[in-house]
């Protein structure tokens, strides 16, 4: 059954293949649903794909703020596109109000995460992703993006090194330019209060 963006049964179809390329019996009782379940959980992971981020940004609010605002530690789950196994951490999100000194939710920022997180991703990208959408999103004076995560690509195969954990980071504006207030905000977010 095909939903509104995600065709349920190709994906189911695509499953049964993977697992007879495996040598599993997908008719077996343990896997007869494995199919439909992994169509709802791709529906779930990569549901950000049919999301516009622009959307959490048409509402802001006059705070005449003019100081940094920083949201730290919001949890993401995405999956890698090289081998659509799962990689998850942290998201710190810093910007500087624009000279309007509008700001947005707070929420926003977490949910402009969630956007991006869930579709097949490179966390490089993802970071960029974040930082770039805040920026057409309420075009603050600067943004800050660092995200850290374990990728089990490198966790379960390959490499096979658990723990090891990536951390990629977008600068944009007056954090690209002032190396004073970079550091402030990677201060705040390194070693604020855990």
């Amino acid at each position: 059954m095909a939903t509104e963006h995600m065709d349920h049964e190709k994906i189911e179809q695509g499953v049964r293949l993977i697992l007879e390329g495996m040598g599993e019996d997908p008719t077996r009782e343990g896997l007869l649903e494995t199919p439909a379940r992994v169509a709802r959980a791709m529906e779930e992971c990569c549901g950000g794909l049919y999301q516009d981020p622009a959307e959490l940004f048409k509402v802001s609010f006059d705070a005449q703020c003019r100081e940094m605002v920083i949201v730290r530690d919001i949890p993401f789950f995405s999956l890698c596109e090289h081998h659509l196994l799962p990689f998850f951490g942290v998201a710190h999100v810093a910007y500087l109000p624009g000279a309007d000194g509008r700001v947005c939710g707070i929420s926003k920022l977490a949910r402009v995460v969630e956007i991006y997180a869930r579709r097949p991703q490179l966390q490089e990208r993802l970071t960029r992703q974040v930082a770039d959408a805040i920026v057409n999103g309420i075009h603050p004076q600067g943004v800050l993006v660092v995200m850290e995560a374990e990728h089990l690509c490198m966790t379960m195969r390959g490499v096979k090194k658990p723990g090891a954990r990536t951390t990629t980071t977008a600068v944009r504006g007056a954090f690209e330019h002032h190396d004073a207030t970079r550091a402030e905000a990677m201060s705040l977010i390194f070693n604020g209060t855990r």
